[in-house]
């Protein structure tokens, strides 16, 4: 005991012992990045020159086509920086112009070719660097790009429309109808909506790893997708743990039905936003087929997240405008995501957006699942099962009429 003491009192005699830990963890932090900067310093100047011819990789992040010109994006994803030299569409060789002909490792730089392309042709470019090297890229089938102009950004905000806010309106017109059911019914309609969000959720990923594996890899190449995924996913259901103890804290305060459901809302908003991120980057990089799906399956949720507002107000006697003041809050933000998923021009980010849905939809299967549970707390029975089922091939059949 009395070594103990004698230890402590010399730890609390000690400059360091006097000190918070914050500051500690400060010190500690500089100490390391002064040791790895003189490190990277001294390497450099130690270290021999690699030998060999350099290393020139460069990606094609986005192709713009319009009237005789072709946009190419470029970034440079290798070690060495790339000089480009001359440019051959489909073997014949074209003038372009460049932002920056030398593009350092990581950089970016667009190339503007002079090029009469034809609608529905296939084209094949070729870029030779400076020392010689031939990077190729492609285009399938030629089409004018399409603008992000006011129409643009209008289809995006109609979509977040559609998606948040009048999925969640309509989903508060059904709360008589649910009271009345049985709890048998009940639980079906949750076990179809997982079976929904289940089948968007892996095709999803599919998709998001595709667009992420043609990006060139510069910033994490797939990883990006399980990254956005996996922020979404700690990210909601630490949102929803901190609202849903709020909630608790406030009825036992004594807190009015009215505060618990804009409390709802303000989370199912937040919710929200990631939908329509994952949305409008699926149509900002062409991915049709994924965001009608998106669209069917968030709809369809998004019905009940409306069940969910209104579930506080059951004994009241709210107003219109009140509850469409609801709906707004919880529909609206996906509107500004769909315009901000849309705005994005690059591969990788738009893979991260993809993955923020994804992860988004496994949060709210998490969230759904207990309203499938039965009275034994078995989830999945002879109907919950068949209803998961339908709802994955409905979606699947939905994709085989909308695919491009």
């Amino acid at each position: 005991m009395e070594a103990r003491g004698h230890a402590a009192g010399e730890r609390a005699r000690s400059p360091l012992g006097r000190l918070p830990a914050w500051a500690l963890a400060l010190g500690a932090l500089a100490a390391i990045a002064a040791i790895l900067a003189l490190l990277a310093a001294l390497g450099s100047e130690s270290l021999p020159d690699r030998s060999g011819p350099p290393i020139e990789e460069l990606a094609v992040e986005r192709t713009e086509l319009s009237p005789n010109r072709i946009d190419l994006t470029l970034r440079n994803t290798g070690p060495d920086p790339v000089e480009i030299g001359q440019v051959f569409v489909n073997d014949a060789f074209v003038d372009f112009t460049a932002g920056e002909r030398r593009v350092g490792r990581l950089d970016a730089t667009t190339l503007s070719l002079v090029y009469p392309w034809q609608e529905g042709q296939p084209y094949a470019i070729s870029l030779v660097t400076s020392t010689g090297a031939v990077i190729e890229s492609e285009i399938a089938a030629a089409a004018e790009t399409p603008r992000a102009d006011a129409g643009f950004f209008g289809l995006m905000t109609l979509l977040g429309t559609y998606v948040g806010i009048v999925p969640v309106l309509l989903g508060m017109l059904l709360l008589p109808a649910l009271r009345r059911s049985g709890e048998r019914w009940i639980r079906v309609v949750m076990a179809l909506t997982v079976g929904l969000l289940g089948f968007l959720a892996l095709d999803g990923t599919l998709e998001g790893l595709e667009l992420a594996g043609r990006s060139g890899g510069a910033f994490g190449g797939v990883e990006v997708v399980f990254v956005g995924a996996a922020v979404a996913f700690l990210g909601l259901m630490g949102l929803d743990r901190y609202l849903t103890r709020r909630r608790g804290d406030a009825a036992a305060a004594g807190a009015t039905a009215n505060r618990l459901a804009l409390m709802v809302a303000i989370g199912i908003g937040l919710h929200n936003l990631g939908e329509g991120l994952a949305i409008g980057s699926a149509y900002a990089v062409g991915e049709l087929a994924l965001g009608a799906f998106l669209v069917v399956g968030f709809a369809i949720h998004n019905t009940t997240e409306g069940v969910a507002i209104v579930a506080p107000l059951a004994r009241e006697r709210p107003s219109f405008a009140g509850l469409a003041g609801l709906g707004l809050i919880a529909g609206a933000p996906a509107i500004a995501g769909a315009v901000i998923g849309a705005s994005v021009t690059s591969p990788e980010l738009s893979a991260l957006l993809l993955g923020v849905g994804v992860g988004a939809i496994a949060q709210v299967i998490v969230q759904i699942a207990p309203s499938v549970r039965d009275a034994a707390g078995r989830l999945l029975d002879a109907a919950t099962a068949t209803a998961m089922a339908a709802g994955a091939l409905a979606l699947y059949a939905t994709g085989l009429l909308v695919s491009v």
